[in-house]
């Protein structure tokens, strides 16, 4: 089909990047599970290698499942193209690796997944990169943070684990003076729920394991390209503006214009660092999309009512979600989540950490899993697990101190999930 913005987003979901297969004429994307593709001629290939022609080569580079998935996501975010990867994780550094260089920083909120935080904090200097960690809801404090090293602003649109809510048109703001990306994680969010594209970001990813894919089968992230940065206005992304060496001096900002990044991602990212999602992956992943909408609609509703539930009980201290009334996010979801706050939060329960592992052994429904955005409701307690890396203080800015727990709502009878919450509280707090 083609797409156009005249189709709505339930149509889109389940129609971007889906053709008729034209040799059997297969509704459904097939599975390619292919490694190679053969050539019309000589002149064929070499066009394809030098980047003068579009299509497939080898399948860590480009899939046609993959591929379906990538326009699908990127249609759904409002950008121009995107390219899928093996993890979230890996989206990640597929996002930073056409930006950075020894010596680079990027400024990121303090409050993200945990596994992030240990990647930003850590595992970023081997490449000789570094992060600043800071409050983004002090504006003030994300721009003196930012210097003449940093090349990239990064958050989360719905945070993990506490659900806060990031002024996703404040930070793009801060980040366009600087002549800077924003990068935003949307996997708690979806682009059901926010487009942060709409809000300025230049890039979004995704750790499409989560709500995407929606049943906790695969693996995989995605990076999506607004299409809308001028990397050749300053001389902070060589990468994509300078000529590259492994393409005859091709310069990519030049040659590809909007698709500059996108392009920079499948020739050079993932040919040199092979973070490649697998076509198996991009499937589940298609089919999990195709129900994105209802699924949401039914996590939020869930999430609305278990979190009034928990606020009232008082066997919990407090709860971080921020579609209720009392939070300070309540105010940024009309205008970043216009369909919901999401389904992620936090419970503070009375009784502290053993409160909180009673809770957890306790529960008969809800699965204690390292994982979010499943059809099924799921906890964990993050200072043990998920966060366990990080400082107690880092933890705490985090929002996942050890009285804490994750709760990620599913899509069950949200009375069933209360009555299993009812019996474990009793336990956990006796």
């Amino acid at each position: 089909m083609t797409d156009t913005p005249s189709y709505g987003f339930d149509t889109l979901q389940i129609h971007a990047g889906a053709r008729p297969d034209p040799v059997t004429g297969a509704r459904q994307v097939p599975i390619y599970q292919t490694t190679a593709y053969v050539f019309r001629d000589a002149e064929h290939a070499a066009a394809l290698f030098n980047l003068q022609e579009v299509g497939y080569i080898y399948s860590r580079l480009t899939n046609p499942t993959v591929a379906a998935l990538q326009e699908r996501i990127a249609t759904l975010e409002g950008g121009v193209g995107g390219v899928c990867c093996s993890s979230g994780h890996a989206a990640q550094i597929m996002a930073l690796f056409p930006l950075m260089q020894p010596g680079r920083n990027i400024v990121a909120s303090s409050r993200l997944y945990g596994g992030t935080v240990t990647q930003f904090s850590q595992t970023i200097k081997r490449f000789g990169w570094s992060a600043k960690f800071v409050d983004f809801d002090d504006h003030d404090a994300v721009k003196a943070a930012i210097d003449d090293d940093t090349r990239a602003v990064f958050c989360e649109a719905i945070a993990n684990p506490g659900g806060h809510i990031t002024d996703l048109d404040a930070i793009s703001a801060i980040s366009d003076d600087a002549g800077i990306p924003l990068i935003v994680d949307n996997t708690s969010a979806t682009p059901y729920l926010c487009r942060p594209i709409e809000h300025g970001a230049t890039l979004v990813v995704h750790s499409t394991t989560k709500y995407l894919t929606g049943n906790g089968t695969v693996t995989g992230g995605c990076v999506v390209d607004s299409g809308k940065f001028d990397w050749a206005a300053n001389d902070k992304f060589p990468s994509l503006s300078e000529p590259e060496p492994a393409y005859h001096g091709l310069k990519f900002a030049e040659t590809f214009g909007p698709l500059a990044f996108t392009f920079h991602g499948i020739a050079i990212g993932l040919r040199d660092l092979g973070m490649t999602m697998n076509p198996q992956a991009a499937h589940y992943t298609l089919m999990g999309i195709e129900t994105l909408s209802l699924r949401m609609d039914r996590h939020v509703e869930n999430a609305m009512k278990i979190a009034k539930w928990l606020e009232d009980d008082p066997r919990t201290d407090y709860v971080t979600y921020a579609g209720l009334p009392s939070s300070p996010y309540s105010k940024l979801v009309p205008k970043i989540c216009p369909r919901g706050a999401g389904a992620l939060f936090t419970v503070a329960v009375k009784g502290g950490y053993e409160a909180c592992v009673k809770l957890v052994d306790s529960l008969e429904i809800f699965s204690h899993v390292a994982n979010l955005g499943d059809a099924r409701s799921l906890i964990i307690h993050s200072a043990s697990t998920t966060h366990r890396q990080l400082t107690a203080e880092q933890q705490e800015a985090a929002g996942a101190g050890p009285g804490i727990v994750r709760l990620s709502i599913g899509i069950e009878d949200a009375d069933d999930l209360i009555a299993d919450l009812d019996q474990a509280l009793a336990k956990a707090t006796a």
